[in-house]
Order: structure tokens, then C-alpha cells, then sequence
């Protein structure tokens, strides 16, 4: 292989051809086979053997091969540095470009370097937003010093990959995440007589999060209904939301005590998600629809409207949240529920606002919900909280009132 010192000018001119090139396929690709794409332009650009990009999993403190030309077998085979260890690893650690003229005598922590016969290595950090997402290195079957130039060129590179690797990722991550939610939630509330009900949900323009509600039969005849929010966002937090709400399902088979359920819940998840956190409220009914008994994990109260009187919220008192205090004790509350009484529960999404406070939210709540239509009455509440400006974190809302004829 030649060793090619082309002009500055005319490299970064290549590469200005790369960003173009990137920036069309941006839209169409997933984040594999665009690195796939810059790799290839990249290898061609600098004239070397072999590029790679590895992506950092923030859990587990590892560089993991993501993409790879000339090497390939590093990604087929699962490749992967702790960051800090050997050369990828140390371009991660001191975030700053590596160079290694001579591999055969280096420190490398991936022997598939070596097994390639590598001599000559460039390394330098991916950082997008002022974060670590990954490394980017290069290398040559004979021995080569890099140039300053050439450095200069590949950071431009990895700069641009970086930014377009959090998009990507972002995007997918966003994409996954309110397909796992979509499928967690009730394709269809049951049809059941002595009560009719509606739900909504509206994922947040900011961030996905983990809100979720549900409704099921239990086999006393009762029905379970959840509210829940699990803090955080992305894939993270409906993946946790998931493993919640089959765990309380679980729990609710067990006992019809919606307190205990919510203490099981939350020793379940101490114990094998200690950094999760959640407000959960869970509500059992009695077969005849009269009665309701409620508890909750630090959630909002849910809103109760008898035919007649203004609407207010039930009172209910907030234990600790699923995540936190699992000796301390929690308390069931019940609720009559007189023919045409309607129950409106939902996630802070609908009530929290910056330029307010959530009790004067609650109000507004409170004064759009009435005794009516569980569609109609719903249609209101989101016209009154939500209006014509999207929120920043989900929605999720659902309605339901015991018929004048159960």
C-alpha cells in the first residue's frame, strides 16, 4: 500500500463529499448501515487498511464493534474494550486521538488487531453534544505516521459520525420504545356490563416515558385497573414499565388487597431493578361495580364525578413510590360508586405544567371532568389540559363510569 500524504485541501474536500453524501442517506438508513457507508468513503479517503467505529454501552463501561471495513469479523464476532483498556479503550478514557506506529509491540486488548496484522493505528474519541458515544480508529497493514493532517481530517469525521450516530440511535430508541408501550397498553378496553369507559394516551414531544394503563379480570369476578409512571425516558423506561406491569398482573392474581399488591410490586422491584422508580395507582372493583378500593404509590389522585355535584379528587392517601420504603406500610381506600358515578384517572403528563402549580392543574381538571359520557367527558379534559399545545412528557388518561343500569 502506498503511503498517500495528499494535500489538505484535497482531503478535506473528500471529506466535505462524505458529509454531503451522509447527510442524503441520513433520512433513509439505520445507524448500522450508515456507519457502514462512512466507513467505507472513510477508508477510501485516507487510504488504510481498515475502519472501524465502536459505540459505548453506558451500563456495562464498554466499546462495543458496531461497524467495521477490513476487519469485519471484529462486529461478527462481537467485539468489545473496556473502556480505559488497550487502544480503543484508551481513546475512550483520555477522549483525545491515539496514535500507535507500531501495534506489534503495543498494548492492544482485542487480539483481532493483531491477528490482522495491523502495524500502524489512529484512533480519536466520537463525541456528539459534549458526550462520549463512541471511538472511530483506523490502521495499516505497513507501518505509517499519520500526519496531524490526517488526524484533523479523521476527527472532522468521527465528529460528524457522532452526531449523526445520536440521531439515529435516538431516533430508533424512540421508535422502539412506543412500540413496546403500544403493545403494553389495552388494544381494547373490555366490554363489560355495568360500565362504560375510554382511554387515551399521547406520547410526549420531548422524550418517551414509561406511562401505562391497564384493566383486566381477575378470578373473583373483580376487574383490576393500573395508572402508572415510571420515571425516566427512552427505551430504558418502557422496558422497566413492561417488566412492572407483568409483575403487578402477577401480584393481582394473588390477592384482590390492592395495598399488598403494590407491596409486592415494590419489593419485587428493590430487589431486581433498584434503580427503577415509579408512582403506580391501583384500583380493584367489586364484580357489581358499586364499590372501588384504591391504593396508591405516590400517584395523582383520580378525579370522582357524581351526577349532580362538581367533580373532586378522590381521597386517597399517596404511600411511598414503588422503589422506595419497602417496610413502610400501605393502605387500601374505598370508594362507593352510585349508579352514573364516573372515575377519571391519569399521569402527571396532564396535569404538570412549568407556569403552574399541579394543585391548580388538579382544579382545571376537576372543573372539565363531570358525570357524563366517558368519550364526551374525556374530550373535554384533553381540550381543557392539553389544548392546541402538545406537553413535553405522555399523557395517559382513562375514563370510566358505572351505567345507571348495572
Amino acid at each position: 500500500m502506498k503511503n498517500t500524504q495528499g494535500s489538505l485541501e484535497d482531503v478535506t474536500r473528500r471529506l466535505e463529499i462524505i458529509q454531503a453524501i451522509s447527510d442524503q442517506v441520513l433520512v433513509h438508513l439505520e445507524a448500522d448501515e450508515f456507519l457502514d457507508s462512512l466507513l467505507e468513503r472513510v477508508r477510501e479517503v485516507m487510504n488504510v487498511d481498515t475502519a472501524v467505529v465502536l459505540l459505548l454501552d453506558r451500563r456495562e463501561r464498554i466499546l462495543v464493534a458496531t461497524a467495521a471495513k477490513g476487519i469485519e469479523e471484529e462486529v461478527s464476532q462481537a467485539a468489545h474494550v473496556p473502556v480505559g483498556q488497550g487502544f480503543a479503550g484508551r481513546v475512550a478514557a483520555e477522549r483525545r486521538p491515539v496514535l500507535i506506529p507500531d501495534a506489534t509491540s503495543a498494548d492492544l486488548f482485542n487480539p483481532l488487531l493483531v491477528q490482522r496484522g495491523l502495524r500502524s493505528l489512529l484512533g480519536v474519541p466520537l463525541i456528539g453534544r459534549g458526550k462520549l458515544v463512541g471511538v472511530m480508529h483506523v490502521g495499516t497493514l505497513t507501518r505509517r505516521v499519520f500526519t496531524e493532517e490526517e488526524t484533523e481530517v479523521l476527527q472532522h469525521a468521527a465528529a460528524h459520525a457522532a452526531l449523526a450516530v445520536q440521531s439515529l440511535l435516538s431516533r430508533a430508541e424512540r421508535a422502539g420504545a412506543l412500540e413496546l408501550q403500544r403493545s403494553l397498553v389495552p388494544s381494547a378496553l373490555p366490554d363489560v356490563h355495568g360500565v362504560e369507559w375510554t382511554a387515551r394516551y399521547r406520547p410526549g414531544t420531548a422524550s418517551l416515558g414509561g406511562d401505562w394503563y391497564d384493566v383486566f379480570p381477575l378470578p373473583s369476578g373483580e376487574f383490576g385497573i393500573v395508572m402508572g409512571d415510571v420515571a425516566g425516558h427512552g427505551f430504558a423506561a418502557a422496558v422497566v414499565m413492561g417488566r412492572m406491569r407483568s409483575a403487578l398482573r402477577a401480584y393481582a392474581l394473588e390477592s384482590t388487597d390492592p395495598a399488598e399488591v403494590l407491596h409486592k410490586l415494590n419489593r419485587k422491584m428493590q430487589h431486581f431493578e433498584p434503580d427503577a422508580t415509579a408512582t403506580v395507582l391501583y384500583a380493584v372493583c367489586d364484580p357489581s361495580w358499586e364499590q372501588i378500593r384504591l391504593s396508591s404509590a405516590g400517584h395523582c389522585p383520580p378525579v370522582l364525578a357524581l351526577p349532580g355535584s362538581p367533580a373532586a379528587p378522590v381521597a386517597v392517601k399517596p404511600d411511598v413510590l414503588i422503589g422506595l420504603g419497602e417496610e413502610v406500610p400501605r393502605q387500601s381506600t374505598t370508594v362507593k360508586l352510585p349508579p352514573g358515578a364516573l372515575l377519571c384517572f391519569y399521569t402527571d403528563g396532564l396535569v404538570e405544567r412549568r407556569s403552574s402549580s399541579i394543585d391548580s392543574d388538579i382544579d382545571r381538571l376537576c372543573e372539565a371532568v363531570y358525570a357524563g359520557p366517558p368519550e364526551e367527558v374525556s374530550a373535554a379534559v384533553m381540550a381543557a389540559l392539553i389544548g392546541r399545545q402538545p406537553t413535553a412528557d405522555d399523557v395517559a388518561l382513562l375514563v370510566m363510569r358505572r351505567t345507571t343500569t348495572a
